[in-house]
């Protein structure tokens, strides 16, 4: 029986940076519309000046909507939620790039909430441009865990060789010491066990812990948050029933390929896990928020500025983030009907 086809949901990002070309890019072959439905939140203005500046990109028929209700299979649907003085200024950061960011996101959001989309996929943004606009979140995954009533959430890096959550997200490097306790680990934990039974299908997932401190702190000599908060977070982990190993130290975890041996890795704060991630698998990474009632990934790159306008753009990481949603939402129906008849 054919699958149907899902309504994904693709939001700009900065105007400005690379959103654009890497969305254009990654729709470009027709038969990739046999897959999904593509709505993206922006402008046609944005789409069309973005399209010109891409060679060996075909002609692209664009259907120009005011809301996903009226979007159309086999075309790249495109809802105009900006003004339509908006104008592109490639590479720079703007006011107006910033608040063309907000309303992008909280019009798709918005179709969301109303079951006219099926999959979230967002483009890069300018967290501190977005703020001065009055964007009161530290990024998308903050603002998503506030708007879809969450109550934790994790950002887990999604590649084929390698899975990576993290404990603290965006949040400056010396705050993290503070923010590890133990409840907060055996908390993201258990949204990674979750994560990795509903959404990607694995039975009874092993999860590598890493510490925090050089060494694992050395026997206490380096910093003691290893003993006091890592390790008892995970004996209470193995306690509930989740195979939480660790923890590690990260030079010899990476250096050594022992991540292969684990269904996942929690590191414990954003760049712990996000460098090695990147070292591994940056072209065609993903960032998808576990945690939430909807399904949302993201490229794993940010609005690279400098490369903006220039047709240099990669798109392969948005392609990854859009197949990776739609993976996660049939695996999760596929959970769901699966536990709903054992309860019959």
């Amino acid at each position: 029986m054919a699958l149907p086809k899902l309504v994904v949901g693709i939001t700009q990002g900065d105007s400005n940076g690379i959103g654009y070309e890497v969305i254009i890019k990654a729709l470009a072959d027709e038969r990739i519309l046999d897959s999904f439905t593509p709505v993206i939140y922006g402008s046609s203005k944005l789409m069309g000046f973005y399209r010109k500046t891409l060679h060996n990109i075909g002609p692209m028929d664009i259907n120009v909507i005011s809301s996903a209700a009226d979007a159309r299979q086999k075309k790249i649907n495109l809802v105009n939620c900006l003004p339509d003085n908006i104008y592109a200024e490639p590479g720079q950061s703007t006011p107006d790039s910033a608040k063309a960011a907000i309303q992008s996101l909280e019009t798709a959001v918005k179709d969301v909430k109303e079951g006219l989309v099926d999959v979230l996929v967002t483009a890069p943004i300018n967290k501190r441009a977005m703020n001065a606009e009055g964007f009161s979140n530290t990024g998308h995954t903050e603002y998503l865990q506030k708007e879809f009533g969450a109550d934790d959430v994790t950002m887990i890096m999604v590649s084929d060789q390698i899975k990576i959550g993290v404990v603290t997200g965006h949040i400056p490097l010396r705050e993290v010491p503070a923010s590890l306790t133990r409840e907060s680990i055996l908390g993201k934990l258990r949204i990674m066990k979750a994560s990795l039974q509903r959404d990607f299908g694995v039975a009874d997932p092993k999860i590598a812990v890493l510490g925090l401190n050089p060494h694992c702190g050395d026997g206490g000599l380096l910093g003691d948050e290893e003993q006091n908060i890592i390790l008892p977070a995970v004996q209470e982990a193995m306690q509930e029933g989740i195979q939480a190993f660790g923890p590690y130290s990260p030079d010899g975890f990476f250096g050594l390929g022992n991540y292969s041996r684990f269904d996942a890795t929690l590191a414990m704060y954003h760049d712990q896990g996000l460098a090695p991630f990147k070292a591994l698998a940056f072209s065609d990474g993903v960032n998808y928020t576990a945690g939430l009632p909807i399904v949302r990934t993201s490229p794993d790159h940010g609005t690279a500025y400098d490369m903006a306008g220039r047709d240099e753009a990669d798109p392969r990481s948005m392609m990854s983030a859009i197949y990776t949603a739609i993976d996660i939402f049939r695996k999760r129906l596929q959970y769901d009907t699966l536990h709903e008849e054992k309860m019959k």
